[in-house]
């Protein structure tokens, strides 16, 4: 989105960790070019519209001390202590709810308008939804299975098992070029930005030679391409950026014919074993407070959404022993050896080994088994009703009565759950994923579910935009500036090569040519150099999540495409109503700034 030459207002709501989350009311302040840190003192709100797409407003008032007030109320997100010292969560249908904001980080953004009183069911996905993985124990642990199937299962050198794994290397969002050996950085328009051969960045000319100068666009699909967008992805990214360096650097030490392609499929075939033969879940059920981050607003906001007459379900892609450990740790912090099924009175239906993203067709055949929860016994259903056994009069489980716990599927499609739950049009559903295309894609284009992101990394990412607003506001500046000298050399040098110009003239113009040029230089390695450090205050290697340059990378683009809402945390629900009407900001194209009143 282009910033606009003249002075201009933006959403506060979307860079500063101590503004509360969106309200009716909007407030600006001037910053046009001559820009200068507000004091955010103010008498009275002022009308403004958001320059960026799809950003939330919001109201309130500033003290010198940059502290959100909402009347008299001083606005916080910490969580209340109770009696006996032990701190809780405060969610917004808390006594002390509603008096307290979401801050930054923990907001809700919306992309499209979405009433949350039309909704009559939420569900959520488990793994890196409500179960958020902390990456540097459990990534790690994926990582180090991976290797160890490729040495003693693909006959890879027993090298790599001393290799160690770097978990803030990758990001999402990126893709893997698996002929080439590269992975990519592309904005939404599917330009690459910024690409490696491993470990070593390509330079300009290498970028545009492997994917500039086709006749044809690629497309950046499978299955020349793999697309890194779970956070499951990382930890194999960065294993075949390891692997394509050791082959670069030792020719002849990886098994017979194995080329990139080849390499990064068994880096995949490698990670589906470990999932295959239960190594990663076996170590987190032994310690999953190792593994798993504590969240206590997770019981709180499913109560809160079941006090609001809604029905929750879950849909996972695991089975039912290991989803059991989990949302036991989740729910009620057990482990292992204390699980029962007491977290099954948050839910309606809880479906396990969904298999999505073929969960979503509504054409597919699979079948809907019921679980029995005690043994793990799969029952056969019809469509979801129970069935005799041979030799029985009556089916085996019965129908949940009122007050007793869910009942626990396993496999089935969208439409055996409709039925469950009594949905009768796909509108009125909010489904909470983290995956794009297996969670968020699927629900939303096959079904018209809506539908919202966790991007556990906006946390972070929209705290470091408050923080560095100052060097982006510089980069515009230094933008313009590099606009207006390039602007003044066209005309010169048109000037030069097509009217009727005496000698001194064209010394003159020649000269101050000369002095433009040098002027732009300056400006141009300025303006990289800033962007580069700006960009790299995100990620050393990548940038920020959301941009590549000025654009919108395509993680971003897809997020905009697909999720309803996105925020960081799955329990950012609860600090908001549950009848909330979320709505976006007014979207601007790049012809509207100079025409419509700012």
């Amino acid at each position: 989105m282009r910033i606009p030459k003249r002075p201009v207002s933006f959403c506060l709501s979307l860079f500063s960790p101590e503004f509360p989350r969106p309200l009716d009311s909007r407030i600006s302040f001037y910053s046009g070019f001559h820009y200068k840190t507000p004091n955010f003192s103010f008498s009275k709100p002022k009308q403004i519209h958001s320059t960026g797409v799809n950003q939330l407003h919001m109201s309130y008032m500033m003290d010198k001390g940059q502290k959100a007030v909402l009347g008299d109320k001083r606005q916080s997100s910490e969580p209340m202590e109770s009696s006996d010292g032990v701190q809780e969560p405060c969610i917004w249908s808390s006594p002390e709810g509603g008096k307290d904001e979401a801050e930054l980080g923990k907001q809700i953004f919306c992309n499209r308008s979405l009433n949350m009183r039309n909704i009559i069911a939420v569900g959520f996905d488990m793994d890196y939804t409500l179960a958020q993985y902390k990456p540097e124990t459990f990534e790690k642990l994926a990582y180090e299975g991976t290797i160890e199937k490729l040495v003693s299962n693909l006959g890879y050198p027993e090298e790599l098992l001393g290799w160690t794994f770097n978990w803030k290397y990758m990001v999402r969002g990126l893709v893997v070029d698996k002929k080439r050996g590269n992975i990519l950085k592309m904005d939404r328009h599917k330009y690459v930005k910024v690409a490696y051969h491993g470990f070593r960045e390509l330079t300009k000319e290498e970028k545009v030679g492997s994917y500039g100068n086709t006749l044809i666009r690629d497309a950046f699909d499978e299955p020349d391409y793999a697309l890194i967008d779970t956070l499951f992805s990382l930890a194999e990214a960065y294993l075949f950026a390891q692997l394509v360096d050791f082959m670069d650097k030792n020719p002849g030490r990886v098994p017979a014919k194995v080329d990139y392609a080849r390499m990064y499929k068994d880096v995949r075939s490698a990670v589906d074993m470990c999932h295959r033969d239960g190594t990663l879940k076996q170590m987190v059920a032994k310690d999953p407070i190792k593994y798993i981050n504590e969240d206590k607003s997770i019981v709180p906001l499913l109560k809160m959404l079941r006090d609001s007459r809604r029905a929750t379900f879950l849909v996972t892609n695991s089975l039912w022993d290991y989803t059991n450990i989990v949302m036991n740790f989740l729910c009620e912090s057990r482990t292992l050896d204390a699980c029962n099924f007491d977290w099954l009175q948050y839910f309606d239906v809880v479906i396990t080994g969904s298999a999505k993203p073929g969960f979503f067709h509504e054409e597919s055949n699979a079948n809907l088994f019921e679980v029995e929860p005690e043994s793990g016994k799969l029952i056969n259903t019809d469509n979801g009703t129970p069935m005799a056994q041979v030799g029985n009069t009556s089916p085996s489980i019965t129908l949940k009565k009122q007050n007793e716990c869910c009942r626990v599927f396993q496999g089935g499609t969208v439409r055996h759950l409709h039925k469950l739950l009594s949905i009768e049009s796909s509108s009125q559903v909010l489904y909470v994923g983290d995956h794009i295309y297996g969670d968020i894609l699927r629900s939303k284009k096959i079904l018209g579910w809506r539908t919202m992101l966790v991007v556990p990394e906006l946390e972070t990412e929209v705290k470091l935009l408050w923080e560095l607003r100052d060097s982006r506001k510089a980069l515009q500046l230094m933008r313009s500036d590099r606009d207006h000298i390039e602007d003044q050399i066209h005309r010169l040098r048109w000037s030069l090569d097509f009217e009727d110009l005496n000698a001194d003239q064209k010394q003159e113009k020649s000269a101050l040519v000369e002095d433009l040029e040098l002027q732009r230089n300056q400006v141009r390695i300025k303006h990289q150099q800033t962007q580069r450090e700006c960009h790299q205050n995100f990620h050393k290697v990548w940038g920020q999540l959301m941009k590549t340059g000025y654009q919108n990378s395509r993680f971003a683009h897809q997020v905009e495409r697909f999720a309803c809402l996105y925020t960081s945390q799955v329990s950012n629900l609860s600090l908001y109503s549950p009848n909330k009407y979320y709505r976006p900001g007014e979207d601007f194209m790049p012809h509207e700034f100079n025409i419509l009143p700012m």
